[in-house]
């Protein structure tokens, strides 16, 4: 370990963070989980990861990439092993104006994206959340305030630049790697770092957002005339709405709609928009047109001791009522999570689910819970939780990797379909048969977990 460490001193040209330096403990924690790495990495250039990559193959050491840090399970962190901080490579460039092709550093964050394309009224669709990465939100799929209209982020991906596990650099795109291309629109950070992303974005304007809200009493009826209208609503309009938000009164709180017209004519904006003000008795509407850099909020890292558990199943068509019958339920009782309820559809659904390692397109819903707190409030909260979600299971058709805590079998399973995940398998026995890249929602290579 000592020769391997001094070839690291002396190849790597980045930083090099050690238990003990003035910045160990911020660099040592992902966003929302504390940890304890011998090492953080921060590469500069393509060069200095595939040095990482190789001392962290030979270490036996366990190995964390980060991208944005904002999963909840705390893969960008680990106790004893390696970090790869990839926020150095955040270089953002318009390679084909023509083409709106745009080239985006693995390290970048989503803030930075919508801010550099944004004099070019140019956007992808992404998450919500300025802080999360580029990378991690797009591996796993890319659910955001255009994914209607526009697909999910993995849908816009040209091509990406990967350090495998043996240290090599690969182009995956549909002419390149074409089987890595495939597995790396949806199976994670599995097979490699992606040092830059090559995207397609497209036009974009001003949009409608904000939100409508109803009294918590209607909560059953709002939401099942919500999921009804979203069926019909025009591919423009994206929508979550939100039931039991802890800041405004938990189960006696407003049910919130969310929107965004991806569009600035007020005309279509208010003929889309009407049939959600219809729903109920309305409460409040914000609804206004803004600049789409304006819609991403900013993420927050939770002060110490404060856990954050997030749950999240996806819903086919045929379950659409009951579902939602169960979540009103819920979502007005004593002790109810925050529950977020997010439409899909439209241009993913449109995409065959076995294009990409992304396998969920018939889903027409995504349901989350989160609940935050000390240990004792999450411990509480865990009865509550495992029977709505016990409920829940006989109507849910898969799981969404972004948004899950946990990363235990019972998930991958849900997040990979037993095709997909034999495909991604078989993709992983070619470019990372030791496993190096673990954390994650971990496809194991060449054979079914």
């Amino acid at each position: 370990m000592t020769s391997a460490l001094d070839t690291l001193r002396r190849d790597f040209g980045g930083d090099i963070i050690e238990p003990g330096a003035a910045d160990y403990e911020s660099a040592a924690r992902s966003r929302l989980v504390a940890g304890s790495p011998a090492y953080v990495l921060r590469p500069k250039t393509v060069e200095d990861v595939q040095t990482a990559v190789r001392f962290a193959a030979g270490s036996g050491l366990v190995l964390s990439v980060r991208g944005g840090g904002h999963g909840f399970p705390g893969f960008g962190t680990n106790d004893g092993g390696i970090v790869i901080d990839l926020g150095e490579l955040a270089d953002i460039e318009v390679v084909d104006a023509e083409r709106h092709l745009v080239r985006i550093g693995g390290g970048a964050h989503w803030g930075q994206v919508v801010d550099a394309l944004a004099p070019h009224d140019l956007a992808i669709s992404s998450g919500d959340t300025r802080s999360v990465g580029v990378g991690g939100l797009t591996l796993s799929g890319g659910i955001g305030w255009k994914v209607r209209k526009h697909g999910l982020a993995l849908d816009n991906l040209v091509a990406a630049q990967l350090v495998t596990a043996d240290g090599g650099v690969v182009t995956a795109s549909a002419d390149e790697h074409p089987d890595l291309f495939w597995a790396i629109r949806g199976g994670g950070g599995n097979f490699g770092v992606v040092t830059s992303f090559e995207f397609a974005a497209h036009r974009t304007t001003r949009v409608f957002f904000g939100k409508v809200t109803f009294p918590a009493a209607e909560a059953a009826t709002v939401l099942q005339g919500w999921a009804d209208y979203l069926r019909t609503a025009p591919e423009e309009l994206t929508s979550i709405t939100n039931v039991a938000n802890p800041f405004t009164g938990g189960p006696e709180a407003p049910v919130e709609v969310h929107v965004a017209f991806d569009g600035d004519d007020p005309d279509a904006a208010a003929a889309a928009l009407d049939p959600i003000r219809r729903l109920g008795t309305v409460l409040e509407d914000d609804v206004e047109p803004v600049a789409y850099a304006d819609v991403l909020v900013e993420g927050g890292t939770p002060p110490p001791g404060i856990h954050v558990v997030a749950h999240d199943g996806l819903v086919d068509r045929d379950s659409v009522a009951e579902a939602l019958r169960i979540l009103a339920e819920t979502g007005t009782s004593a002790g109810s999570p925050s529950i977020s309820i997010r439409s899909l559809g439209g241009a993913v659904s449109r995409v065959p689910s076995d294009a990409t390692a992304y396998a969920h397109r018939g889903a027409e819903l995504m349901v989350t819970t989160f609940t935050a707190g000390p240990a004792p409030v999450i411990e509480a909260a865990r009865p509550v939780l495992d029977g709505l979600w016990g409920r829940l299971a006989p109507y849910l058709s898969g799981a969404y990797a972004n948004f899950l805590t946990t990363a235990d079998e019972t998930d991958v399973t849900a997040v990979y379909p037993k095709p997909t995940y034999e495909r991604l398998a078989m993709v992983k026995e070619q470019y990372d048969p030791s496993n190096l890249f673990a954390r994650n929602h971990n496809v194991r290579p060449g054979r079914m977990s």
